[in-house]
């Protein structure tokens, strides 16, 4: 069955930054496995969850708060992959910041719509 966030490109895009995260901190060294890989990935994994919670949810006032969530998941997960980056562990830096930023700017883009419109996107 086919859900309204599946239409979205803030879903659809968030759902390829998971995948993203996924391979980039697969390279982690092992010691990392339970600690900065395992929160990127939480962090990345929340950012479609919440959109898709927030858009099944009934109402204008808890779908702000779920894209809220999924906006501070984004925030971040760009500090981890700061550390990440810092502690020599990833070379897609780049990349990965320019996902998070069109995912934050797309999340950002429907706050906007939803706050001005007043209307949940059906």
């Amino acid at each position: 069955m086919k859900r309204v966030h599946h239409d979205l490109r803030a879903w659809q895009d968030a759902m390829t930054l998971v995948t993203d995260i996924y391979r980039a901190t697969a390279a982690f060294p092992r010691e990392e496995a339970y600690v900065l890989a395992s929160q990127m990935r939480r962090a990345a994994i929340s950012v479609p969850c919440n959109i898709a919670e927030g858009l099944a949810r009934a109402g204008r006032k808890e779908l702000l708060r779920y894209l809220t969530i999924a906006r501070g998941s984004l925030s971040e997960l760009e500090t981890q992959l700061q550390i990440a980056c810092n502690l020599g562990y990833l070379s897609n830096q780049h990349e990965l910041n320019m996902r998070i930023d069109q995912v934050f700017g797309l999340v950002g883009g429907l706050i906007k719509s939803v706050r001005k419109r007043g209307a949940v996107p059906r």
